[in-house]
């Protein structure tokens, strides 16, 4: 399997947000932690992640530090991303500290554990919920 270094995967999703919508041009100064869904039109997942989390995820207390924006899983991926590595499963959550991947969920883990997860992703790269960022 081939291994791409982390400069390379930002490049190559750097070229792909060319054309891409408004948040491609993300301002990680105003808001330097994020957290990115991976998604599908497909994903059955996601429509129930969407469904269940979705409409109250902004106001938790996770949603307030690490505001939520969604990606197609075959982009376009925003400008200035660092991943280690291309995300393939929808739905995947990736938490962003300037643009920099710092945790990744992937798969939906249901309504009970998902903001636990969360939580414990966000404690692990040291961002507390519900803190200013």
């Amino acid at each position: 399997m081939a291994r791409f270094s982390r400069r390379s995967v930002a490049l190559a999703l750097c070229v792909l947000a060319v054309a891409g919508p408004a948040w491609a041009q993300q301002d990680w100064a105003t808001q330097p932690v994020q957290l990115m869904m991976v998604q599908s039109p497909y994903c059955h997942f996601c429509r129930a992640w969407k469904a269940e989390i979705g409409p109250s995820f902004s106001a938790s207390a996770a949603g307030r530090t690490a505001p939520l924006f969604e990606v197609d899983v075959d982009g376009p991926f925003p400008d200035g991303l660092a991943l280690d590595r291309r995300p393939r499963i929808t739905p995947s959550f990736i938490l962003l500290d300037r643009g920099v991947e710092v945790g990744r969920v992937e798969g939906y883990v249901g309504q009970r554990y998902f903001y636990p997860v969360l939580e414990e992703m966000m404690q692990r790269a040291d961002i507390t919920p519900g803190a200013a960022p």
